[in-house]
């Protein structure tokens, strides 16, 4: 066997290796293993497949042996099969054990007469086991680097087992680790859940069954945690109709005086410029004076336009109504005109009653929230908010609300040491999106805030979306675990690569050549940067998202015209 050089190329025989501590650098227990003393790993793993010829802080430059390589893709070992494929793990010798990289890229040389040269990215180190070899106490980061000359061997299967068991801490299974069929995948669910996670992937690549998976796991390992999911396409409905609870326009009942005064703003106004600026002010005045109408501002005291204090819409209308008569020109009266007939729409449009409806003014903040946030979760402690059936011009209004409910609980609870909240965002990047397509609504500064904040306060932000490029460029940076499945548009996948630790950069630039329902995961929620295949979901624990069946459906009959009636009762009724 033939090994680099780097003054000369390709030029020394494996003989000659010795002269270079290779004889040394063998297991030291190799003649117990001989001998029978403990059951022997594969022979391949035993034998390195290439030397390091450059270190730098964060990886190295390697020149493997094409025959070794060879050899190795006809083990029976997955994780040898694939030693030195890009995105492969591979082991280097070091002081007192292993060090642990992954394969970046590859490249033939010309001057190595058959050698492969490729880079590779650190990702940890760990302690040898004495008799098998094997890395055992794995953990995150370099301490200790090889120098020039150390030998590389192929990471085996038991390696892998080692370093992606849970080592104690508290996970969820989600799949198997790519190459193999045996080797389960977990996410720390504390890490998960605590740094916010992102879970990235193109339309049909199996987004929303593997996010759907992820939250099922977790609703199983804690059947008493708080969940709150926004679902704008009324998907998930169906998967967790057993393990939570469904809100919609017909029973989600929001009073419309929690919004803040921003809010109030968004869905009130209707004028823009200067014109805006005017109706704000008169809004502000006659807002505050429509909640020191309730009891409970007398008995507060001083209140502030934002606190959630019930209030009448007529009590409002009224003051309008009241201040535009103390005017002493009529060419003023044009604001408070545009916001009362704003109030009116929505009072009377039977598409918003599930906000602005009179039955809703009475004091159920409590009730509210406790239903909202799963206080308790009574074994149930996941709510999904479909936001499907909700008029496009306020939805950014609704999940704004119900955004800053949960980061105003989470902070006015911190004295309680109450329990952490998950909030998980469908379609994220409608809600928080970049500078390029943001329209200033309140939405995108309060999931910023949390991404920012949340954490300190034990509120947690997972955030889907099938186009990460269009997200805010900061909020992806502060998600510590990242999802990435298939991604076919190139900025989307530059944008990922740039949010990913350096070390994961060999997974990543195999983003575009995943399968349905694999992914890489990089961050805080896994041991090192991994690729995985999710499990099959049960069919009746999936979200409806599957694609329809042309082929199937156009050539089946069906009773077209009692569908189209029933469509059309439901297009009328606003979805009720």
């Amino acid at each position: 066997m033939r090994w680099f050089s780097r003054e000369n190329g390709f030029s020394e025989d494996m003989s000659d290796m010795s002269r270079n501590g290779f004889d040394q650098a063998r297991p030291a227990s190799m003649a117990d293993i001989a001998a029978g003393a403990a059951p022997s790993p594969l022979d391949n793993a035993l034998e390195p497949i290439g030397v390091v010829l450059e270190i730098t802080g964060a990886g190295a430059q390697i020149a493997f042996d094409i025959e070794r390589l060879t050899e190795c893709a006809a083990d029976a070992d997955p994780s040898v099969v694939l030693a030195g494929q890009v995105g492969s793990q591979i082991k280097i010798r070091v002081s007192g054990g292993w060090l642990l990289a992954s394969v970046r890229n590859q490249r033939q040389d010309a001057k190595a007469r058959g050698g492969v040269m490729a880079a590779v990215d650190f990702l940890g180190e760990g302690e040898e086991e004495r008799l098998t070899g094997r890395i055992h106490a794995f953990r995150r980061g370099v301490t200790g680097y090889p120098i020039p000359g150390a030998l590389v061997y192929p990471a085996t299967s038991s390696d892998l087992r080692q370093i992606y068991a849970s080592d104690g801490r508290a996970s969820i299974p989600i799949g198997n680790v790519y190459p193999t069929k045996d080797i389960r995948a977990g996410l720390y669910v504390d890490s998960l859940l605590g740094q916010h996670f992102a879970l990235l992937g193109s339309t049909g690549t199996g987004k929303s069954t593997s996010a759907a998976l992820i939250l099922h796991r977790i609703c199983d390992m804690a059947p008493e945690g708080h969940i709150v999911m926004i679902d704008p396409h009324g998907e998930y409905a169906t998967a967790f109709r057993t393990t939570g609870i469904v809100l919609d326009v017909s029973n989600l009942q929001m009073p419309y005086w929690l919004m803040n005064f921003e809010e109030h703003c968004e869905a009130f106004l209707t004028a823009s410029g200067d014109e805006r600026q005017a109706d704000a002010e008169i809004l502000a005045k006659c807002l505050l004076q429509a909640r020191m109408k309730n009891r409970l501002a007398e008995k507060m005291g001083k209140i502030t336009v934002d606190a959630p204090i019930p209030y009448l819409l007529s009590d409002l209308t009224t003051i309008l109504q009241n201040e535009m008569g103390k005017l002493e020109k009529a060419g003023t009266t044009a604001p408070y005109v545009r916001l009362k007939s704003k109030i009116d729409e929505l009072k009377g449009d039977p598409r918003y009653q599930f906000m602005f409806s009179g039955m809703l003014v009475g004091d159920t903040m409590v009730e509210f929230l406790e239903r909202i946030f799963r206080l308790p979760a009574e074994g149930r402690p996941i709510s999904i908010i479909d936001v499907s059936g909700v008029p496009s011009d306020i939805t950014s209004t609704v999940v704004a609300v119900l955004a800053r409910l949960a980061f105003d609980f989470a902070v006015w609870a911190r004295e309680e040491r109450t329990r952490p909240l998950l909030l998980v965002c469908e379609e994220a990047h409608r809600y928080v999106p970049n500078e390029k397509n943001a329209d200033g609504s309140s939405v995108g500064k309060v999931l910023s805030r949390i991404a920012k904040e949340g954490r300190k306060y034990g509120i947690s932000l997972g955030l889907i979306t099938q186009r990460p490029s269009d997200l805010a460029e900061g909020v992806l940076s502060q998600c510590g675990t990242i999802i990435a499945m298939r991604l076919n548009n190139e900025r989307d996948q530059s944008f990922v690569k740039a949010a990913m630790p350096e070390g994961a950069r060999g997974f990543l630039d195999s983003i575009p050549a995943l399968r349905n329902r694999e992914c890489i995961i990089c961050g805080e929620g896994v041991s090192i940067p991994i690729r995985v295949s999710f499990d099959e979901l049960e069919e009746h624990r999936r979200p409806a998202s599957a694609d329809p069946s042309f082929s199937k459906l156009w050539n089946g009959g069906g009773e077209d015209d009692e569908m189209v009636q029933r469509t059309v009762q439901r297009w009328r009724a606003g979805g009720r």
